[in-house]
């Protein structure tokens, strides 16, 4: 079975020697670039994160003849892994079904990325996909990272900064501050972390470019979504109101929401719905950071 194959079929329907496909792929530096990132980005999703995966990605993330796209994808490969830990805890060390992210590797891995957030001398796009997939479980050491990421003049890092704000608590002004960027995709990440902390000085914002037609489609998306949790008992009116169900993207995430919004409704999260749902944190694409989630190439 071929990367393309095992891309468009379930993980937990993949053959016996699918995740066997995509190590032999992720470590041959005679690959072809492009299925070597693709083999980075199936690893993401397999249901099968185990210790030859994660040696394998932390192998690729640490080394400096490795080009800079692929160490990048390496690191947000353990993205969705890192959040399932933050939010559901560590997987018995004797149980290796599923997600085995154990409190020893999840360690190793956050040292590694802590570190190499740190070196200076790692290229710029390796450090942003380090920090963007290590905020996934937040750490002592985000919030003075994410600060640094985004009092900058550099855009690039002034977007993964939104992006981590999503994860890190504490930049409400900054997320205000980032909903009047002309930087489209920082615009978008500031909506997602708005709606990630529910944040409700941001209503009046999410409901103009929900009921927008011309909004960028994306950025509609995430706004429609954010109506949904920061006033889920005003929502139903206003995305009734919409009236725009000829797009099938934009009618679905219409009625996503509207179903979030009764469901948060009905239930106190904190209390009478604890691990019922997630806990409204951004939707960052599956294993992938901020620029592939807006529709930019990662380069």
């Amino acid at each position: 079975m071929n990367l393309e194959t095992l891309m468009n079929t379930p993980p937990w329907e993949w053959p016996q020697d699918g995740v066997r496909t995509i190590l032999k792929i992720l470590g041959d530096p005679s690959c072809d670039q492009p299925d070597r990132l693709l083999a980075a980005e199936l690893t993401a999703i397999s249901t099968s994160f185990n210790e030859e995966i994660i040696e394998a990605l932390l192998s690729i993330v640490r080394d400096g003849d490795e080009s800079e796209e692929l160490r990048g994808a390496s690191a947000i490969a353990f993205g969705p892994a890192l959040e399932q830990v933050d939010m559901e805890g560590f997987d018995d060390p004797d149980d290796l079904d599923g997600v085995s992210l154990t409190e020893d590797r999840f360690r190793r891995i956050q040292d590694v990325f802590r570190l190499l957030f740190q070196d200076t001398s790692v290229p710029k796009q390796v450090r942003r996909r380090v920090l963007e997939a290590s905020v996934r479980a937040e750490q002592d050491w985000h919030s003075e990272a994410v600060h640094a990421a985004y009092i900058g003049e550099d855009q690039d890092w002034r977007l993964t900064a939104v992006f981590a704000m999503c994860f890190v608590p504490g930049f409400e002004e900054q997320i205000l501050e980032s909903l009047n960027s002309d930087n489209p995709a920082i615009h978008l990440e500031a909506v997602r972390a708005a709606a990630s902390w529910e944040m409700d000085e941001t209503w009046s914002h999410v409901v103009s470019l929900a009921g927008e037609g011309g909004t960028e489609k994306q950025l509609r998306l995430a706004a429609i979504e954010a109506v949904a949790v920061i006033r889920p008992e005003e929502a139903s009116k206003v995305l009734l109101e919409l009236g725009d169900f000829e797009d099938e993207e934009i009618s679905a995430a219409i009625e996503e929401a509207l179903t979030m919004a009764e469901l948060y409704t009905r239930f106190d999260l904190d209390d009478e719905m604890d691990g019922e749902m997630d806990d409204g944190r951004c939707d960052s694409g599956g294993g992938f950071g901020p620029d592939r989630d807006s529709g930019k190439t990662i380069h």
